[in-house]
C-alpha cells in the first residue's frame, strides 16, 4: 500500500521548474518509494547506485546519459558517486530543459556539496522525512506512531517486536555500513555517543561532559554530532537570541529525529514502558519538533531558556511573526512559572501548548492547548 506524502506536489512542481531536483533525507525514509511513484507519470529511467548492475551502466556515464537524454533520469543514493555531479551540471546546461535529473541522497545538501561542483541555479533540494502525523493518522493511533516512529518499515510492521528489531538492525547497519563512506570515526564511539544522546534528547548539549564520558576530545564529539546531523539522524536546535536583557542559555539543544529510533536506543519496546520512562516528555517533544520542521522548512526554529528558569520548547520566526510552542505529554497540560516568564520575555503572537489531546481549547488570551495535528494546521494558517 502506498501512503501519499505531502511533499509530492512540491516535487512535481520542482521537476517542472528546475533541470535537477534532489530528494534528500535519511536512509529508509521512503525516498525511493516516493520517486518510483512519481516516475510512473514520466518517460523515465531509474538507477540505484548501490546496485552493481546499475553501476555497470555508468562505466561511461556521459555516453549513457546522452543516450537517455529524452527521459527523466533518476539516480538513487547519489552520494555514492559524487564524481557524477560535474557531468550532471554540464549535461543540464547542454540539454537546456527542466526535469532532466531526479537525484536521491541520504546526505545533506552541505555534505553533497563538499564532494561536488555547485549546481546553484540548476537544482532544488527537497527534504523527505519519515512519516509525519498527517500522512498516517487515519491508519495509526498516535500512541503507535510515538512508539514506532515514522520510518515506514518500522511503522508499517504489524508486530511491535518485529518493528523494534528492525530499528535495532537499522542503527547497526547505519553504523557498520552506511557511515563507512565518511572517513575518520570509530563505530564503537559513535554507537556509545548515539545512545548517550538518546538519554539526553531534548536537552542542552554539553560537549565537555560527552567528551569525558567517551574519553575523546570536545572536537571529536562535535565532529561526530555534525556527522549524525548531516545524515539526518539528529538536529541541533539553536537558542533564541533576541535581546531581552536576560542571561540566555547559548548552547544548542539536541533532538534525535525519530521517536522510534530513540525508543530503540533506550530499549523501550511499547507505549506502557515509554510512559513510565524518564525520557517520555522529551520523546513527545521530539515528535512535535520533527513534525514542525518537516512541514515548515522555510521558518527559523529555536528554543528559549534563561539561567533564571524561563523557558519555552520552540520559537518559530517567520518574517515579523513569532510563535511559541510548549510541549506537554499530558492530557491536562499546565504551564509553569518559567513558561509564563518566557512568554512575557518574548511576547509571541501566539503560544501553543502541544499535548496528546484529540481536540484543543483556549487556555488564556493568545495561549491555546492544541493537538499535534491542530498545531500543524493552525501554524500553517498563521504564517501564510
Amino acid at each position: 500500500m502506498y501512503y501519499k506524502r505531502f511533499l509530492e506536489e512540491d516535487i512535481r512542481n520542482s521537476l517542472k521548474q528546475n533541470p535537477v531536483t534532489a530528494i534528500i533525507g535519511p536512509r529508509q525514509c521512503g525516498k525511493s518509494t516516493l520517486a518510483k511513484h512519481l516516475l510512473k507519470d514520466f518517460d523515465s529511467l531509474y538507477l540505484d547506485l548501490e546496485r552493481p548492475s546499475d553501476l555497470q551502466k555508468l562505466e561511461d556515464p556521459e555516453w549513457f546519459f546522452t543516450s537517455q537524454k529524452s527521459k527523466l533520469i533518476c539516480l538513487d543514493e547519489v552520494q555514492r558517486k559524487p564524481e557524477l555531479f560535474p557531468l550532471i551540471r554540464s549535461l543540464s546546461d547542454e540539454w537546456g530543459r527542466n526535469g532532466s535529473f531526479l537525484i536521491l541522497g541520504s546526505a545533506s545538501r552541505d555534505l553533497l556539496r563538499q564532494s561536488s561542483e555547485s549546481l546553484a541555479g540548476r537544482i532544488s533540494y527537497k527534504t523527505l522525512n519519515p512519516f509525519t502525523l498527517d500522512e498516517i493518522e487515519t491508519e495509526f493511533p498516535l500512541e503507535e506512531y510515538l512508539v514506532k516512529g515514522g520510518f515506514p518499515r518500522s511503522l508499517l510492521n504489524d508486530d511491535i517486536n518485529n518493528s523494534f528489531e528492525w530499528r535495532q538492525d537499522f542503527t547497526t547497519t547505519f553504523l557498520e555500513r552506511d557511515l563507512l563512506q565518511w572517513a575518520g570515526f570509530s563505530t564503537k564511539t559513535m554507537r556509545n555517543l548515539w545512545q548517550m544522546l538518546a538519554h539526553l534528547n531534548g536537552q542542552v548539549v554539553n560537549y565537555s561532559m560527552l567528551g569525558r564520558s567517551l574519553d575523546v576530545s570536545n572536537v571529536t564529539v562535535k565532529n561526530y554530532i555534525e556527522l549524525l546531523e548531516s545524515t539526518f539522524m539528529l538536529t541541533m536546535l539553536p537558542p533564541f537570541l533576541k535581546n531581552t536583557g536576560k542571561r540566555i542559555i547559548k548552547n544548542p539543544k539536541i533532538y534525535l529525529n525519530d521517536t522510534g529510533i530513540i525508543n530503540s536506543l533506550l530499549k523501550i519496546r511499547d507505549f506502557e514502558q515509554m510512559t513510565g520512562h524518564p525520557a517520555f516528555g522529551y520523546i513527545w517533544e521530539s515528535l512535535v519538533f520533527s513534525n514542525l520542521k518537516a512541514h515548515f522548512p522555510q521558518v527559523d526554529l529555536s528554543f528559549y531558556r534563561t539561567q533564571n528558569g524561563a523557558e519555552l520548547d520552540f520559537i518559530l520566526k517567520y518574517g515579523k511573526k513569532t510563535i511559541a510552542f510548549e510541549c506537554k505529554a499530558s492530557k491536562a497540560p499546565k504551564l509553569s512559572k518559567g513558561n509564563y516568564n518566557a512568554i512575557n520575555d518574548i511576547s509571541p503572537l501566539k503560544t501553543f501548548i502541544v499535548a496528546p489531546v484529540e481536540k484543543g481549547w483556549p487556555m488564556k488570551k493568545e495561549i491555546d492547548v492544541v493537538s499535534l495535528s491542530e498545531v500543524i494546521s493552525q501554524t500553517g494558517q498563521m504564517i501564510q
